[in-house]
């Protein structure tokens, strides 16, 4: 087991929480006549082909982000983070509130997550932002093409962490800065028999990343974001019912690679998550 099962509950909890979330948010802007918040265009592209401009833009932001890991860019990749926070949070929220309180609290919660994070700040919003995200890309995105995109997203992912390691450097160059995008739980592994985790509730320990006796859980925001779009375009083809039971199998998937890796090692999730997808939509094909 990669980590304690306290631990792992949590993260799946936080998993699953985000998905259902996400869910919300794109039922509630599907409406072709439900507008974005802050003037945003929704994008557009062909639902078959939509893969293509995703997948592109995918891979530039990762040459981005490497870019600034070559020449140890903390400030420029705070500035990159918070507005992408700031933008998701909204669009998030806004589904929930009017959109002036939304914009108020969004600027709040990611000032407070990029400048002053602590665990409970960072996963609280971290379960709001795939949902802005999912709002985007949906629309533009159907069964087939959401597939093909999350096989492509398997591919590259199980060559960045097994082949080039470059997803290593960039989730380690995210701690270092004290910024991480996904769900993150640092808990204390010489607990005794790991009966209890102990959570970094103050600054000071939170970004403690060298400590022997803290241990940090993570989940990166892709495997959340990727498998929330799946859902969504379920969402958008058959209902909320079935896609809801697709985000529980992909839970499972998510559980099933917890409770069988190894501690210490990296896996790509993305591989294991996508069979979770796909096997959620053949159970809801056959129901």
């Amino acid at each position: 087991m990669k980590h304690n099962l306290q631990v792992t509950i949590i993260l799946i909890i936080l998993f699953l929480l985000a998905h259902l979330i996400g869910l919300l948010v794109v039922k509630h802007y599907l409406p072709e006549s439900q507008q974005l918040p802050l003037k945003i265009e929704k994008p557009q592209a062909p639902e078959e082909t939509s893969y293509i401009p995703i997948f592109i833009t995918i891979l530039i932001a990762t040459i981005a982000a490497l870019i600034l890991i070559k020449f140890s860019a903390f400030r420029l990749w705070k500035l990159w983070f918070l507005l992408s926070v700031f933008l998701t949070l909204t669009i998030s929220i806004t589904a929930f509130i009017p959109e002036l309180f939304a914009i108020f609290i969004a600027i709040i919660l990611s000032l407070w997550k990029t400048f002053k994070p602590n665990v409970y700040i960072h996963n609280f919003t971290e379960i709001f932002i795939y949902g802005g995200l999912a709002a985007l890309f949906v629309p533009i995105l159907n069964i087939k093409s959401t597939i093909i995109l999350l096989i492509l997203i398997s591919i590259y992912d199980a060559i960045a962490v097994w082949k080039t390691k470059h997803m290593i450097s960039l989730a380690k160059f995210q701690s270092e800065s004290k910024i991480f995008a996904g769900l993150f739980i640092p808990y204390n592994k010489n607990s005794e028999a790991n009966k209890e985790v102990k959570l970094n509730k103050n600054n000071e320990k939170y970004n403690n990343k060298i400590s022997s006796n803290v241990k940090n859980a993570m989940l990166g925001g892709g495997d959340i974001g990727f498998t929330l779009l799946f859902s969504g375009v379920v969402l958008k083809t058959f209902g909320m019912k079935q896609a809801i039971i697709v985000s529980l199998i992909t839970s499972i998937a998510l559980l099933g690679l917890f409770l069988f890796a190894k501690k210490d090692r990296f896996y790509p999730a993305m591989p294991f998550l996508t069979i979770g997808c796909i096997l959620g939509y053949l159970m809801i094909l056959f129901i």
